[in-house]
């Protein structure tokens, strides 16, 4: 019988940790600031959208090193690693788990994947296929459906930038299949319209406020791929 509950409720400063000093990074990011200072509520699936440098990374990278998923991807209790990039903000936080939710879980980030599919070549674990062999974003796209079978929470860093547009799209119903088995929980940073329109999705817009609800509509993500796409030209007569 499918899982109901979602398997991460709340995220927020653990008390019991040292304090993270306000005025160094990355508590010096807006959104991390306030997630220190106020707590973040998730739902069964929460995306984050900014520029870069906003950091929407950071704050999902973080997520995901508490909840015991390594920071340059895989499932949980991973511990693949190249070169540490990542803050110490996990260190720092408590999770609100879900009442008898699993406790499984997968970290894909797009810019550390070529080397996740390395890891993964020199530790086979099933009949999963040769990443390497395929291109980027069918490679993504195969790793999402050979992990797909197992419940849990799902976070995903900027994903899109792996996939065309039809990628994209097989993304979204990949994730759509994920969650209607039963038992699993998106949290997404992206910077694409398409994956930001994950239907049920609460959708925070990231920047120097901190980080604040947003309907898909008003996104400013969205409105500038609107205004692009309707007239490129204005847009172009300014850069070129």
């Amino acid at each position: 019988m499918p899982r109901n509950e979602r398997p991460l409720r709340s995220v927020g400063e653990d008390p019991d940790a040292p304090v993270l000093a306000r005025d160094t990074w990355p508590a010096t990011l807006a959104p991390i600031g306030q997630l220190l200072d106020s707590g973040l509520e998730l739902g069964p699936v929460t995306v984050f959208v900014g520029e870069n440098g906003a950091g929407k990374s950071t704050l999902v990278e973080a997520i995901a090193g508490a909840y015991g998923m390594g920071p340059e991807g895989g499932s949980t209790g991973s511990r693949h690693t190249t070169r540490r990039s990542e803050s110490a903000l996990a260190d720092h936080l408590r999770l609100s788990r879900g009442l008898g939710a699993g406790r499984g879980g997968f970290f894909l980030r797009a810019e550390t994947m070529h080397g996740f599919f390395t890891y993964l070549e020199d530790n086979p674990g099933g009949s999963e296929p040769v990443f390497h062999e395929r291109s980027h974003g069918e490679s993504f796209l195969d790793l999402v459906a050979a992990r797909s079978r197992y419940p849990g929470l799902w976070i995903l860093d900027e994903p899109e930038s792996a996939l065309s547009f039809t990628g994209s799209l097989a993304l979204l119903r990949n994730l759509q299949d994920i969650l209607d088995a039963g038992g699993s929980q998106v949290i997404l940073s992206t910077h694409s319209p398409i994956l930001a329109s994950l239907p049920g999705a609460v959708i925070y817009e990231v920047g120097p406020w901190g980080y604040r609800p947003c309907a898909w509509d008003d996104l400013d993500l969205v409105r500038d791929w609107r205004s692009f796409l309707e007239e490129p030209e204005r847009y172009l007569r300014h850069l070129l």
